[in-house]
């Protein structure tokens, strides 16, 4: 896919289609329970996919299983249980967003999904001291903030919705603090480690918060245990997506810089990857 067909797509198999193994597996982990299984997963599906994950290996079919059940959940979540298919993930991400209490209006899902980050991250931040939320804003790049509580978290937001390697961050701090809350381990950063070196926050303070917000009834209630994680980690998959077709790593000091840039802000230098 090319890079306005990945920010648009509605449809779960592209994005998965252009995701790492490593990241399907934790959609599989979210959907099984950890290979456990759930009450409302069949068992020869939950056998299949975790037969899948532990050999390290989706086919398409396995794509299109993957999605199916998603949008099965969904159809749980919004009680359209005579879906036979479920329902289509734009109207999973917005059934998600109300669910938060994320405003959104006409908003395409891309942004929604930015939007679903940003408030968790907001409401992460009402668990943080003043001294942390100006850490996390500096590891974002965002250069003007206030510690007044809910100032701090709207300049972070602001910066999600600004696109770029801001909102890809943002996207692998919150997903990753999902994944250990429920997963019990973070997600797996080798394909970009150079790029995700600059997050320290990745298991600091906001992995803590947002562990404690998973734990919440409102969050975490019996409809949403799987659709929220799952649109999470959709997220950050598709950020990691449009990262890898718009950044790349400086060949001296590996800073992420854009694929046309010549020059590496950070140090200066030809910027050639």
């Amino acid at each position: 896919m090319n890079l306005d067909e990945v920010l648009s797509t509605s449809n779960i198999e592209a994005i998965l289609s252009v995701s790492d193994i490593e990241d399907i597996s934790a959609v599989v982990n979210y959907l099984t329970d950890n290979g456990e299984g759930r009450l409302a997963l069949d068992g020869d599906v939950c056998k299949r996919l975790v037969a899948a994950r532990d050999a390290g290996r989706y086919t398409d079919a396995d794509h299109q299983l993957i999605a199916k059940e998603i949008r099965l959940f969904g159809g749980n979540s919004l009680l359209n249980l005579f879906r036979k298919d479920g329902v289509a993930y734009d109207e999973i991400v917005k059934d998600v967003a109300k669910h938060l209490k994320v405003n959104f209006a006409d908003d395409p899902v891309n942004v929604i999904e930015q939007e679903i980050l940003g408030k968790i991250l907001s409401r992460a931040f009402e668990q943080m001291t003043d001294a942390e939320r100006k850490e996390i804003l500096d590891d974002l790049g965002v250069a003007s903030y206030s510690t007044a509580g809910p100032a701090a978290a709207i300049a972070t937001i602001c910066a999600a919705k600004a696109g770029g390697f801001a909102t890809y961050k943002i996207a692998a701090i919150v997903a990753n603090a999902i994944a250990k809350a429920i997963l019990g381990k973070g997600l797996s950063f080798v394909a970009t480690g150079q790029l995700m070196r600059s997050i320290s926050v990745a298991i600091g303070p906001i992995g803590w918060a947002i562990t404690a917000l998973w734990t919440a009834a409102d969050l975490a209630s019996p409809a949403y245990r799987v659709t929220v994680p799952c649109v999470v980690q959709l997220a950050y998959m598709r950020q990691k997506a449009i990262m890898a077709r718009t950044v790349k790593s400086c060949s001296h000091c590996q800073h992420p810089v854009a694929h046309s840039a010549r020059y590496c802000s950070e140090c200066g230098n030809a910027a050639a990857a």
